[in-house]
């Protein structure tokens, strides 16, 4: 219980302000400092009387969100004030944009402005909300990138002080921030704010995972830096005897990145190898950064063997969000791989604090000289998803995230230009991001010299090179060619245009049939017709006579015998509406699995996380009836959570006992005689479960096995686990999420 403490709150908030000083650490001068003073004292009387659900003063929120906007980004006193008064407007009645306009100028109200109007999207419960909030965030983005930077300090704080919300809010908020917000930081280049509210949010809807490997990561600590300091102390010597000015670092990875490992590659956390970088930091010289990082690289690999596989050069050709660093995988004296990272200060700089940093570098460089970076780029795409007349559907969120999950290939162009493009793209992508009408007129696609379909998927290294016909035009099937939404985004323009044309010529044709049949051709008619046919609208009708899919006889039918048709769609409109449940219900269960009583409600298990009784759970009713039962962190249940926030139940399993559940574990090691008939029998005879598959791949002397049971919850699966270890020739037993066909 919070206990209210006037005069301790107010040496709390002007501690909390000098901190925020500290952050910004400014000497910039008078009139600066006053202007900040003068917002945080704003701020302070708009939120005199207002306090969080913590029952602190609401104050405390703003100062937090601009200490990390001054701090932990890096932008300066513009954001700094907006940061203090970014909810002044949106809580104070008393307070207006236009008169923080007049206090402090045009650029604060503006991001002010942009951020009062972007609600948090699990306050509007209503999925297109959700999706209209979103594009309003990225409206604000394309115009001014500190909007976007001060919400991800806003969500941060949030994230940091979740513990007073409700665990459905929690899960709620943290299934957005995996959605969007991380992402979001991610593609903005701020790595330490990503890797920090991922961890947040696994602590929210996985708390238990998350308390397991921090526990882990605390207990090998020692460990740890006992042998990274024997690791890098001939390269250290190595630089100071050749008078480098250097700075080491290493950094574990966060909780979140190695949970993803252990799930991706079905290991427990012991096997999880890399869970720390080596990062050298050199002073350079602009002008001598790549020869200097190099010089590095040849010193690191003049003590251990490189690993010939895992050289990245982000230096020669930084990634999208401006990352720049050279990066090796080494060989430790102790057996074990080590991930070496060598970059500049600028470098170390722009990774840590992204577009921030980035854009302080570029306005320093000449206007002349000057590059757009993949940031730029990105922030053009995210300018041409909004202009798409689709924009306003769900679409737009599976475009958005295209755009901020991707990794990049590297292609060049038959002129020797470098071009990049999300994982995944296809020459036809390459094409459009050369230029619209290059995309559209298409016919065929060369990748190093050779002729490719048009559905080729590219890899980095690739020269392209588009063969183009004035003659030829998008086809439907280009959509499934497609990947980035720049080339969907044209195609389907391309292809309204083309069925404009057609659709005329189409309705031409129909009025055509019409006289023919002596049918009058009023809008009426043509609409009764359409409706008959199944179609939306006449647009649609007109183009599928066009194709020649409909022909004068159907036509003729309609008329003859009209009344009749009319009748028989009325007895179809009256179908019982309990056996038309019952059919709905059949659909759910056929694709989500069989449905199993539970309290007083039924539900089905999802197929893509398959949750047992003992996870964190959420509930999503796609029709209103029917309970599709996620785990928490399934990234399914992410992404229902934060597009279908008012169809999701946050709920838990129930203590009586209930039926059984599917379950699964990989099991891997060296083959032997017997080996399958031992892990039957400790599933079967000891642990009396009920076997319902089991498929093993064998390769010279090892072995992969996939076996699928019924148990009653977690605790089954885990204590299984227990037991196949000790089988003679188990080396590796994890549950499995994902059951493979067989």
């Amino acid at each position: 219980m919070y206990n209210i403490d006037p005069l301790k709150e107010k040496k709390e908030i002007v501690k909390r302000y000098r901190a925020l000083l500290r952050a910004w650490n400014s000497n910039k001068g008078v009139q600066e400092n006053n202007l900040v003073r003068k917002a945080f004292i704003m701020a302070s009387q708009a939120h005199f009387t207002m306090r969080r659900r913590t029952g602190e003063p609401y104050i405390y929120h703003p100062l937090e969100v601009a200490r990390i906007v001054a701090g932990e980004i890096g932008l300066g006193e513009t954001a700094i004030i907006s940061a203090l008064l970014h909810d002044v407007v949106e809580d104070n009645p008393d307070y207006s944009i236009e008169m923080i306009r007049q206090n402090f100028g045009d650029k604060v109200a503006y991001i002010v402005d942009g951020l009062t109007k972007i609600k948090d999207g699990y306050e509007r419960l209503e999925s297109t909300a959700q999706v209209e909030n979103i594009k309003k965030m990225l409206l604000t983005l394309s115009d001014d990138v500190r909007v976007i930077l001060i919400k991800l300090a806003d969500r941060l704080h949030n994230m940091r002080t979740l513990d007073s919300m409700p665990a459905s809010k929690q899960q709620n908020i943290a299934a957005e921030t995996l959605y969007l917000y991380s992402p979001l930081a991610h593609r903005l280049g701020l790595y330490v704010i990503k890797s920090e509210l991922e961890d947040l949010a696994l602590k929210y809807n996985e708390p238990e995972i998350y308390r397991t490997i921090s526990m882990k990561l605390q207990e090998t600590e020692q460990e740890r830096m006992r042998f990274i300091q024997k690791f890098i102390f001939p390269v250290k010597k190595a630089m100071a005897l050749q008078g480098i000015n250097f700075e080491i670092d290493t950094r574990a990875k966060s909780v979140y990145s190695i949970y993803k490992k252990m799930q991706v590659k079905e290991i427990p956390f012991e096997e999880v190898y890399d869970l720390f970088a080596v990062r050298i930091i050199i002073e350079s010289p602009p002008e001598q950064e790549k020869l200097d990082c190099w010089r590095i690289y040849t010193l690191v690999t003049d003590n251990y063997n490189p690993k010939q596989n895992r050289l990245r050069d982000w230096i020669s050709t930084p990634k999208a969000n401006g990352y720049e660093s050279l990066h090796t995988t080494v060989m430790s004296p102790t057996g074990q791989w080590v991930e070496v990272q060598i970059r500049t200060r600028r470098m170390h700089e722009i990774a840590e604090r992204g577009y921030a940093a980035h854009w302080k570098y570029k306005q320093q460089i000449d206007k002349d000289k000057a590059q757009e970076s993949g940031l730029d780029d990105w922030l053009a795409e995210v300018r041409k998803i909004l202009k798409s007349p689709d924009s306003n559907t769900l679409h737009f969120l599976d475009d958005i995230k295209l755009t901020l999950f991707s990794d990049e290939v590297f292609v060049w162009t038959p002129k020797g230009h470098l071009k990049s493009l999300p994982s995944g793209s296809s020459v036809l992508d390459f094409a459009y991001l050369v230029h619209t009408e290059l995309g559209n007129h298409c016919i065929g696609v060369k990748v190093n010299r050779n002729l490719v379909p048009l559905n080729q998927v590219l890899r980095s290294g690739d020269q392209v090179e588009i063969i183009a016909s004035k003659k030829s035009f998008p086809k439907e099937e280009w959509l499934d060619y497609a990947f980035t939404p720049r080339a969907r985004f044209s195609i389907k323009e391309a292809l309204k245009e083309q069925r404009k044309v057609q659709a005329g010529e189409g309705r031409l044709k129909l009025i055509e049939i019409f006289r023919n049949l002596d049918v009058k051709s009023s809008k009426s008619n043509v609409i009764r017709f359409s409706e008959h046919m199944g179609l939306t609208s006449p647009a649609d009708l007109f183009y599928k006579v066009y194709l020649d899919q409909i022909h004068d006889n159907q036509v003729a039918d309609f008329f003859q015998t009209e009344n009749k048709e009319f009748q028989s769609q009325d007895a179809k409109d009256k179908v019982d509406p309990v056996q038309g449940a019952n059919k709905q219900s059949a659909k759910t269960r056929a694709k989500h699995g069989p449905l199993i009583d539970l309290d007083d409600f039924s539900f089905s298990i999802a197929l893509c996380c398959h949750p047992l009784p003992g996870d964190e759970i959420i509930a999503f009713t796609p029709d209103g009836v029917s309970r599709i039962v996620h785990r928490t962190n399934c990234s399914e249940a992410i992404e229902l959570m934060t597009r279908f926030a008012n169809r999701v139940i946050h709920t838990r399993w129930s203590n009586k006992p209930m039926n059984t559940f599917l379950g699964g574990l990989k099991i891997s090691g060296f083959d032997r005689k017997n080996m399958i008939s031992d892990i039957i029998r400790v599933i079967s005879d000891d642990m009396h479960f009920n076997v319902r598959s089991f498929h093993i791949d064998t390769s010279g002397e090892l072995y992969e096995a996939y076996i699928s049971f019924f148990v009653r919850d977690t605790l089954d699966i885990t204590n299984t686990i227990e037991r196949i270890k000790q089988i003679e020739g188990v080396s590796a037993a994890s549950r499995m999420l994902r059951f493979i066909k067989t």
